[in-house]
């Protein structure tokens, strides 16, 4: 079992690899062809799923025990979310747009520069004074519950539901529920 940083770590750094993919990747205005567009919102739809597993848990479980252990949690908890919150709103125009829409490049341009931002806040402000007042089974314990939440979390972004980890366990597997059969119906669940 993982503890909570390494789960959280490797999110990261998948989402970084596809950050760095994406970068360096042909776009429309490269003059790429379709097949490789294709490929390229194919990359972007897997980054919008994991995004969505990612966020939904870190709001059920990971910042309430910001806002629960640091003395300066809920400002910290509440900038993170807000940072998520906005990232949801891009993310969720993008599932609208096609890898050809000039639209589609700008959105992604945003996320790459406001995800790779918001890891560094994780990362560089929230997690050091974290790992000091985790014990280390209080660490595999929310490390445990984020890997478990992931598998029945929502595979879309939902920016219109409060962030609210109450709500979120409530609405949470009802709208993965509904996520997945939206997947199954697109044929984005064979992706």
């Amino acid at each position: 079992m993982a503890n909570v940083f390494d789960v959280l770590r490797k999110d990261h750094e998948e989402v970084k690899r596809a950050l760095a993919e994406l970068e360096t990747g042909p776009t429309a205005a490269a003059g790429t062809d379709a097949d490789r567009l294709e490929l390229r919102g194919r990359l972007v739809d897997q980054l919008i799923v994991e995004e969505s597993k990612h966020e939904a848990v870190e709001e059920e479980y990971f910042w309430p025990t910001v806002r629960d252990k640091l003395p300066d949690g809920d400002q910290l908890a509440d900038e993170a979310i807000d940072q998520e919150q906005k990232a949801k709103y891009i993310l969720n125009d993008l599932l609208d747009l096609q890898p050809g829409d000039p639209k589609f490049e700008e959105l992604l341009r945003k996320f790459m520069t406001d995800g790779r931002e918001h890891i560094a806040f994780e990362e560089d402000r929230v997690w050091p004074g974290l790992k000091k007042v985790l014990s280390a089974e209080e660490a595999e314990e929310l490390g445990n519950k984020l890997e478990e939440a992931k598998k029945i979390a929502p595979t879309r972004p939902h920016p219109n539901i409060p962030p609210v980890p109450g709500i979120l366990k409530a609405a949470g597997p009802a709208v993965a529920g509904a996520d997945k059969v939206r997947d199954k119906i697109t044929g984005r669940d064979k992706e």
